[in-house]
């Protein structure tokens, strides 16, 4: 019997929730409105969920006409523009033909933004169930091309070039669906419908995608309450008489994320490892894995004395429950540390539901 996709696996996760995990990791969840809708979902129908979006989002762009930008063209002119390449020009001898070789910008809808959203709504027409939803990506993608949007998807570079400004905001929400639709792209490891290329289940891949996720889902859930969420936050070291080579050398401290509840609440350091929380004691039975603790308390005694309650700095490891679910706290030279583990071979919902449990209770 054919597993539906969200009981296939990745690993030992459902597809369903790596779904969930890329999406608190995206780009919308700058959008808390239309956020909303799709966190509340259910994520077996995420997919068809955004190439839904997407196509009401491209058809919307359609009737206001899509935004132009400066594209870098190349070409044989028969007049100057932008810059000659005298060497391509003599190389062709192009003069015998009164023409020289141009590198020039030109305003045009081909922008890398336009072609990421042409090439998601290429992808989700392979993706989703729905054959109305499948021939309505299509159709769309064949109108941007008959408008002069090229095809091919845009690389990390051409996007990062491309920058949405306040004039054209319009067209934040639309990338970030292009964006996401390829994240859901997700194959599992059992033949489907539907071929696409294998993930890559490195633990640097996983590991990066749990820790965005959670800050995603800290920003979602507890900026709207008065707390403050920042990410990959750099700490010094409170070092004295250093000598001249010591800066150099020192190690660098970078939080996963930290956290200000309101209320003048001290702030937690939030630390996030794709790994099992525990390890195997020499003589049996397990324990703590020593180097994260370690980690964390460098982390919260190098801040004492730096700004208000910065003594009390809390630590809380998040880790995914593997073999064994912890829930325990400790208080260790005034400073409480909470180990804690979330399933994430659970539903969405008891996910959402423990992931709010954990922030919540910092502050009691």
């Amino acid at each position: 019997m054919e597993l539906s996709a969200g009981e296939r696996l990745v690993g030992r996760i459902p597809v369903r929730n790596l779904w969930l995990l890329m999406l608190y990791a995206s780009e919308l969840t700058r959008f808390k409105g239309e956020f909303s809708a799709l966190v509340e979902a259910d994520c077996n129908e995420l997919p068809a969920l955004v190439a839904g979006l997407l196509a009401k989002s491209v058809e919307r762009r359609l009737k206001r006409n899509l935004t132009s930008g400066y594209c870098s063209r190349e070409k044989s002119l028969t007049r100057v523009r932008g810059r000659i390449n005298i060497l391509i020009t003599e190389a062709n001898l192009l003069l015998d033909r009164g023409e020289v070789f141009c590198h020039f910008h030109e305003l045009s809808i081909n922008t890398p933004r336009n072609r990421l959203v042409r090439a998601a709504l290429d992808l989700m027409a392979r993706i989703v169930q729905s054959d109305e939803l499948a021939y309505r990506c299509r159709s769309l993608a064949a109108a941007l091309a008959r408008s002069g949007v090229g095809g091919l998807r845009p690389s990390r570079a051409d996007l990062a070039l491309d920058q949405i400004g306040r004039n054209d905001a319009v067209d934040r929400f639309m990338v970030a669906l292009a964006q996401l639709a390829f994240d859901l792209a997700l194959p599992t490891e059992e033949s489907g419908r539907t071929a696409l290329v294998a993930p890559d289940r490195e633990e640097i891949w996983v590991r990066r995608l749990f820790e965005k996720a959670i800050l995603g889902f800290a920003r979602v859930e507890l900026e709207p309450l008065g707390w403050r969420v920042r990410g990959g936050v750099p700490f010094q070291w409170q070092v004295s008489c250093p000598s001249e080579g010591i800066p150099a050398i020192l190690p660098q401290m970078v939080t996963d994320i930290i956290l200000y509840p309101p209320g003048g609440v001290r702030p937690v350091i939030v630390d996030t490892k794709f790994s099992s929380i525990l390890e195997a004691r020499r003589f049996g039975g397990a324990s703590l894995k020593s180097r994260y603790l370690y980690q964390m308390y460098a982390y919260v005694r190098s801040q004492e004395g730096i700004g208000l309650r910065s003594y009390e700095t809390a630590g809380l490891f998040l880790h995914p429950a593997i073999a064994a679910s912890v829930g325990e706290r400790a208080v260790i030279q005034g400073h409480s540390l909470t180990f804690a583990t979330v399933d994430l071979s659970a539903s969405a919902a008891v996910i959402r539901k423990d992931l709010r449990g954990i922030f919540l209770g910092q502050l009691s």
